[in-house]
């Protein structure tokens, strides 16, 4: 587990990258409502939790960079009884201190006077700051109607000498890199989904629904990692519903003669794993799927050799599709090398952290495809094809730690060969 000293080295680099005279206000986020008065289980923002270690709702983080003067404030909601008997227990701030490593842990209430204290020159209590940093990240939400974009228009109008920047590419330039204790989480959240996705092969048959597979898989994680949940929503797909990236709903039934795609993972401290497999569900992968698994899986292990420091996630991606449009045309699957974009349409890599998909500066712009792999970068790396025309669909992934001169696969007992495959399957895995 990360522990406080790690979360002060963090902030220490990330208040060395900010702007002299500026100051940086982070924050936990709100419960979001889902209909009605119900709200969504709280998700904490991953920047913030980064930086803090600190897992609930209605918090803060001030981080001061001015005259070389270096300070962190933390805010979290104050003891309330009658909150605690209906919602159940908040940190104190001993706990937050002992978390996050922040000596200084006021109440959330006091924000604002602190916020004004810096920013206003009436006081600047920390001398003259030129510049704000909020993270502008899409839709965070700091209360039931405001956003980090509406802070942003508040502190311009407010105090208007004061420059407002994004915060979003300092911080996920510090989370591309992971430490060994960051590692170790990943390795942990591996061994689980390992596990429960062997729960899933062993009671993959004919007649079984998807859902049931995909709720197993969930019960097993929890059981495991002490109900910290899932990295994102399985995807339990049989069928011609592996032919759909992100199949929605589990609610097909697995058929013999059928390919059974998993893709799935286990979280930990909110570090993610992200595998995907594909098995027979009558456990022996007929002349066809094997032709198609085997395509899919070569490239995979192609990948791997070529993931590495200096190296792109564009390059990597340009050399799945060649890879995947010579072997296809070789197999007589399409007429030109132009016709692979019919069976692979997704990218072969992305980073993988606290977010399964980790972020880089803007993810909807695909900036993080032209980052150079630099030692203690996690990428996946998942090749398929998708012939609907055959009902055929097909994804082996990977999770790889980038080391000095190459890369670590940290899923690699998780197996993926056909042989190896069929023989757990005719076992069972029991």
């Amino acid at each position: 587990m990360i522990n406080g000293t790690e979360f002060e080295e963090r902030r220490g680099r990330l208040l060395a990258m900010m702007d002299s005279n500026s100051v940086m206000v982070l924050f936990s986020g709100v419960e979001k409502i889902s209909s009605a008065d119900e709200t969504y289980p709280f998700e904490v923002n991953r920047n913030f939790y980064y930086l803090t270690g600190i897992d609930q709702p209605d918090s803060a983080l001030i981080l001061v960079n001015s005259y070389g003067e270096m300070k962190d404030f933390l805010f979290i909601s104050p003891y309330d009884e009658r909150k605690e008997k209906w919602y159940g227990k908040r940190l104190t701030p001993e706990e937050a201190t002992k978390i996050s490593g922040i000596k200084n842990v006021q109440v959330i209430d006091s924000l604002s006077a602190k916020l004004d204290e810096i920013l206003n020159p009436s006081m600047y209590v920390f001398g003259e700051i030129k510049k704000l940093y909020l993270d502008l990240d899409r839709e965070i939400k700091i209360g039931e109607d405001t956003t980090t974009l509406d802070e942003k228009k508040i502190a311009e109008a407010t105090y208007r000498d004061v420059a407002v920047s994004d915060a979003y590419p300092l911080i996920t330039t510090l989370r591309l890199r992971k430490s060994a204790r960051e590692i170790a989480e990943l390795r942990s959240a591996i061994e689980t989904t390992k596990v429960g996705l062997y729960s899933v092969w062993s009671n993959a048959r004919p007649g079984v629904h998807e859902y049931e597979l995909a709720d197993l898989f969930m019960k097993v994680v929890n059981d495991l990692n002490g109900y910290q949940g899932l990295a994102f929503n399985t995807i339990m797909a049989s069928g011609i519903h592996a032919t759909t990236l992100h199949y929605p709903k589990p609610l097909g039934s697995l058929s013999d003669g059928d390919l059974l795609l998993s893709d799935l993972g286990a979280r930990n401290h909110y570090y993610c794993a992200d595998v995907s497999r594909t098995i027979p569900v009558n456990g022996k992968f007929n002349e066809l799927q094997r032709t198609v698994y085997e395509i899919v899986l070569d490239c995979n292990k192609m990948i791997a050799s070529k993931a590495k420091p200096g190296i792109t996630i564009a390059s990597l991606q340009k050399a799945t599709i060649d890879y995947l449009a010579t072997a296809c045309l070789a197999k007589g699957f399409i007429e030109n090398k132009e016709d692979i974009s019919r069976y692979y349409f997704h990218g072969v890599s992305h980073f993988i952290g606290l977010d399964t998909h980790d972020p880089y500066l803007s993810p909807i712009r695909g900036d993080y495809r032209t980052i150079k792999l630099e030692p203690g970068m996690v990428i996946s790396d998942e090749p398929g094809l998708y012939m609907a025309d055959r009902g055929i669909g097909i994804r082996i992934e990977d999770d790889l730690l980038i080391t000095n001169d190459g890369c670590e696969v940290l899923t690699k007992n998780i197996v993926k060969e056909v042989e190896d495959i069929e023989n757990a399957l005719s076992s069972k895995l029991r």
